[in-house]
């Protein structure tokens, strides 16, 4: 007998343990340097329309300055 995990829904939670759904938006609440650029992302900054991946500890979202952004959770509060 084997279980079937696939059907098993993910649950992605931020920092403060609230969850996330495709749509929802989050704010930073540590600067991040984003890698391959030289932007910072500031504490406070929103990211709107986020959208999941198959991982429940990475979103990707759209910030002003970096487009097709992956982000962890550990670093953002739904808002």
């Amino acid at each position: 007998m084997t279980e079937d995990t696939d059907d098993a829904e993910i649950i992605t939670k931020d920092s403060n343990g609230a969850v996330l759904k495709d749509g929802d938006s989050v704010t930073l609440i540590k600067d991040l340097k984003v890698k391959g650029t030289s932007v910072t992302l500031k504490r406070g900054t929103v990211a709107k329309n986020i959208r999941l991946t198959g991982d429940p500890d990475l979103i990707e979202c759209n910030v002003e300055k970096v487009k097709g952004l992956v982000l962890r959770t550990e670093f953002l509060k739904k808002g």
